[in-house]
Parts: structure tokens; C-alpha cells; sequence
């Protein structure tokens, strides 16, 4: 079995990689079966010569590798016949912008494992990098509050070393009363609390951030589901349902809009589920969020001022309630300043990537050059031999049409 890691060809470029040196020396030794190599690339976080000095071998061309993996999504023109590949390819969404690359795959009777989909039998995602998604896109949404209030502000992530120097960072931020709202309740909710948690910025109930306007420190309130969305029917909120019949919820979040200074959005959104609000409800002089961290980043999804993804070096800009238009961060203070960066955990590759790679080391490799009895690799399988598997069989008529 050859496996290969791409380099990645997305553009903006991304740091990140599957698997860093000692891990393919890990991999080497758990599974003999596999010969492993590394395409150069001259952007990645851990450089061709930590690879080369490993004994990793390294070759531009991969065609003899069966199968290759990558992080974000593969240029078409890269895209090789009958090989399994591995990376994200925000698709399962029906995102337009990866249409072609869907019907690319197909046409190269390409297997195509999806990282977003793997997940245990209980339905639980397996891997991701959720949790730095999280610890950045607080950060990020903290360092806009700084910016906006005149306060010295912390250096951008992504001129932090690593994760330890970006907390230190952030410990040293004083920030203003305020209410922080935050959305979802897995990885990314997680890494934005881990954070929140450092600066030692209290948590308090729903109850409680409700019924206080204003509090004389920085607080911090965790939004899971059924906090904003109701049944149309009045009868109780039940997860299960929700997630196979979101289209019987509106929403519930407006409540929490009147009274936070910060949003930060981590949560999974299902186009069919209720949207936290209107541009209309932003237009309300009761509408008090003026940051909105966007870790989710659904193009004009839940989120209406989210209308595009922002980059590492420009990561804000200011949305006009009025106009309903982009404009330049910081500049009007009627404006609400979003943070809609789409590939935050490359703001911290090596980190990022070393917790990604033990994951797949020991939930994946096992099911995917093995033993898949759990059906882990199996559920994630977008295409097989230029069909769509029947688990993803409603993407069919999107990706013919």
C-alpha cells in the first residue's frame, strides 16, 4: 500500500499538513504495510528537510501512490484517476463553489474519503480541527473587541509561535464589561471556551445573562441548540428531532442579540434550520451584538452579515446594517465588525497539525488500511468508482443538474 501527502494547491495557501515528520515515522513503525511519501511543497509548516532528515521519502510525482491525502480541497487539474484521496471538500453542503470539483471526482471514478464525515457509530465526528477553530476564531473576535474600543491590542495569531505564546497573548488582554454569547456545543465550542476559560472570563447560565444587562467583568454564556430554537408546535425542544426535521423550528436567539456585545458562532448549521436572525432584526435599535465572530463561516447562512470568507492578513471587515453592505472595518461605529476567516486552525499549523494527524493515526489508519467493522471509512465515502455511495445519494441531482 503507498500512501502519499499532497502538498496543498488551495488558494490562499494553507500551512497545514496530515501528518508532521515523527509522525510518519510513527506510521512506518505501527503499519510495515504502508510505504509512505511526501510531495515537496514549499509553504508547509514543517519544512521538506524535517521530512528528508526523518528518511521520509519525497517525490513530486505521486502517481504511483494509492492512496493520497491533503487537508483542504484538491485543485481539479491536480486530481488523479482511480486513487482514494483524503481531504476536506465541502460538498456534503451542496457549497457551489465545489461543484465542479464534485462532478471532477465523478468523472475520474475517484473514492473520495471526506475528514468532515468520519465519525464513530454513535454519530460523534472522529477527527477535525475544530478545536483550533475555536481557540482562534475567540481570539480573533476578542482582539476586534480591542481594536473597536481603543485598547492595545494582542498580536495577530498567526504571528504567535504556537499555541502556548497566542494564550499568553490573550492573559494579557483587558478587556471591558462585556457579554460574550457562543453557539454550538462540539470541538470549536469547546476550543472558544478553552480560551475564554484562560483569560479567566466567567461563564454564567442562560438564566443569568438573561436577567443581568450588565455585569461589572467580562462574561460568557454557551448557547447549545435548544437555547435558540422552539418548535412552532409549543411542545418541548427534542435534539433528535430537531437534527432530522429542523425545518418544524423557528428561531429563538433574538433574546440574546438585545443583550450581548459578542457573538461568536460555533455551532453546525443545517440550511434547513432556522437562521439566528434577519438582516432586519440587525437593523433594530434593540440589536446591541457589534462583533460577530463567524467561526462557522456559512456564506450568507445563519449569520446574514457573514457575506464572504475574510482572510488571515484582512480578517475583518464592517457590515452595514443599513445598506447591507461591506465596508471598511473600524471606520463606522454604527457598523457590526465581522471575523469570517474559513481556514483558522492554519493560523497555528504545527499544533494544529500534530493534534490532527494523532487522530487519524489512531482512529482512522486502522479502518482505512484494515478492519473498517465500525464502518468509520465507510461512512465517509462521498464517490466510489464514479458513483455517489447511497449514504450521499441526495447530492445527485445538485451535481447533475
Amino acid at each position: 500500500m503507498k500512501l502519499g501527502i499532497l502538498k496543498e494547491g488551495k488558494v490562499p495557501p494553507d500551512r497545514r499538513v496530515p501528518f508532521s515528520p515523527e509522525q510518519c515515522l510513527e506510521i512506518a513503525q505501527r503499519f510495515p504495510q504502508v510505504e509512505l511519501t511526501v510531495q515537496s511543497s514549499p509553504i508547509r509548516c514543517f519544512p521538506d528537510d524535517d521530512y528528508l532528515n526523518a528518511g521520509i521519502s519525497m517525490n513530486n510525482d505521486l502517481s504511483d501512490c494509492d492512496i493520497l491525502m491533503g487537508v483542504k480541497e484538491v485543485p481539479i487539474p491536480d486530481l488523479m484517476e482511480d486513487k482514494t484521496y483524503l481531504f476536506f471538500s465541502h460538498t456534503i453542503k451542496k457549497q457551489p463553489y465545489n461543484k465542479k470539483l464534485l462532478q471532477e471526482i465523478l468523472r475520474k471514478r475517484i473514492r473520495l474519503i471526506d475528514y468532515e464525515v468520519l465519525t464513530e457509530p454513535n454519530g460523534m465526528r472522529v477527527i477535525g480541527f475544530g478545536r483550533f477553530a475555536g481557540l482562534v476564531g475567540s481570539y480573533k473576535g476578542l482582539r476586534a473587541l480591542t481594536i473597536r474600543h481603543e485598547l492595545p491590542e494582542p498580536k495577530p495569531a498567526y504571528e504567535c509561535h504556537d499555541l502556548a505564546e497566542m494564550k499568553s497573548e490573550a492573559r494579557r488582554l483587558e478587556l471591558p464589561p462585556l457579554k460574550i454569547a457562543i453557539t454550538g456545543g462540539g470541538r470549536v465550542t469547546h476550543g472558544v471556551m478553552e480560551m475564554l476559560d484562560e483569560m479567566k472570563i466567567r461563564k454564567v447560565s442562560i438564566e443569568e445573562y438573561l436577567a443581568i444587562d450588565h455585569f461589572d467583568e467580562p462574561v460568557y454564556v454557551q448557547l447549545e441548540p435548544d437555547a435558540y430554537n422552539k418548535r412552532k408546535d409549543g411542545s418541548a425542544f427534542d435534539f433528535n428531532h430537531f437534527v432530522k426535521n429542523p425545518q418544524d423550528y423557528e428561531g429563538n436567539f433574538l433574546r440574546f442579540a438585545r443583550t450581548s456585545d459578542l457573538l461568536i458562532s460555533a455551532a453546525y448549521w443545517d440550511p434547513n434550520a432556522p437562521v439566528l436572525f434577519t438582516p432586519d432584526d440587525m437593523r433594530s435599535p434593540e440589536f446591541r451584538i457589534k462583533v460577530i465572530s463567524d467561526i462557522t463561516c456559512d456564506i450568507k447562512g445563519s449569520i446574514p452579515s457573514t457575506l464572504r470568507a475574510t482572510t488571515i492578513d484582512e480578517p475583518f471587515y464592517g457590515y452595514n446594517p443599513v445598506t447591507e453592505q461591506e465596508e471598511v472595518a473600524f471606520t463606522n461605529p454604527k457598523n457590526i465588525t465581522v471575523m469570517s476567516v474559513d481556514n483558522l486552525p492554519t493560523e497555528l499549523p504545527r499544533d494544529a497539525s500534530v493534534d490532527f494527524g494523532e487522530n487519524l493515526i489512531n482512529r482512522v489508519l486502522p479502518s482505512l488500511l484494515g478492519d473498517d467493522s465500525e464502518g468509520i471509512v465507510q461512512r465517509a465515502t462521498i464517490t466510489e468508482n464514479g458513483k455517489l455511495t447511497e449514504r450521499y445519494k441526495y447530492l445527485e441531482d445538485w451535481v447533475n443538474s
